[in-house]
């Protein structure tokens, strides 16, 4: 069994509410998880003093679990260099420095290959829409980042549960309405035929937990909520914590109680872990 605390959208600086993050910190101390699954945002404006204190909670993190983060569109300085002019590398500046030099990082633990692929692009030609809304918001994979995946997976243990932690959500938000990935049929085609078992992404604010089924592989889509005091609908914040075993994938959300001051057992799903079929 292979344990993934899935947490996201922390925005450190002025959203983020003390006292949920101390809750969040001894849940962790106390589960020991396998891994702590940091899907983006960690900060709210990309600042050095908010991705300061984001450390200070991966370091922590770090001292009980594996831990693995990816940027999300609040961590990247996108003013700096809109529609690519410009220093390209400068926008990922603080993330870099006080988080991982690494956008994409890969976390091999018993059970799981677990790849990170950065979202957040900040603004690109291909992310620009009609809705000035979107400006910075929407995510985007490149081809090769896909390749990449697909031959990192190609190159794991046969048995091991494939596992994708990203940003923007590809399933359409409940509240929100709305996809943060551009182009979410094609990704999710794509994360079918790589055989991905889970995908662990945040920014739409609201939990929610999926089960998109294809014809060669059925993968979990596991949206974590935001800790701060950003969450959509007035809904608590909240957490996912995920199983993963041999034959299946369960996914429980913890919420936040405001009477208790902790996060405490919500929704559960279990879903079957079906095998993955290479194409011909």
């Amino acid at each position: 069994m292979t344990t993934i605390f899935h947490v996201s959208d922390l925005h450190f600086g002025w959203p983020a509410v003390p006292e949920q993050i101390e809750a969040i910190e001894r849940i962790i101390h106390d589960g020991k998880f396998d891994v702590v699954g940091i899907s983006g945002d960690l900060t709210q404006r990309a600042r050095a003093g908010e991705f300061q204190r984001a450390a200070v909670f991966v370091r922590d993190a770090k001292k009980v679990s594996r831990v693995i983060t990816v940027p999300g569109n609040h961590d990247v300085a996108w003013w700096r260099a809109p529609l690519g002019f410009g220093h390209k590398p400068d926008v990922y500046e603080n993330y870099r420095k006080f988080i991982d030099k690494n956008l994409e990082p890969v976390l091999h633990v018993p059970g799981a290959t677990i790849v990170g692929i950065n979202t957040a692009h900040g603004v690109t030609r291909r992310t620009l829409t009609w809705n000035l809304r979107d400006i910075s918001i929407i995510g985007d994979i490149h081809k090769h980042q896909l390749d990449q995946a697909k031959e990192l997976f190609e190159k794991s243990p046969p048995r091991d549960a494939r596992v994708i932690v990203m940003h923007h959500n590809p399933v359409r938000g409940e509240l929100s309405q709305r996809h943060g990935l551009k182009d979410t049929h094609k990704i999710l085609g794509a994360f079918a035929e790589m055989g991905t078992d889970l995908v662990c992404c945040g920014h739409d604010h609201q939990e929610s937990v999926h089960y998109i089924e294809h014809t060669r592989k059925g993968t979990v889509i596991s949206t974590a909520g935001t800790i701060s005091n950003r969450s959509r609908g007035g809904r608590p914040s909240s957490v996912n914590v995920i199983s993963i075993g041999r034959e299946t994938i369960d996914v429980t959300t913890h919420v936040w109680s405001k009477e208790q001051r902790t996060f405490v057992t919500g929704p559960h799903k279990c879903f079957k872990r079906s095998e993955y079929v290479a194409p011909e």
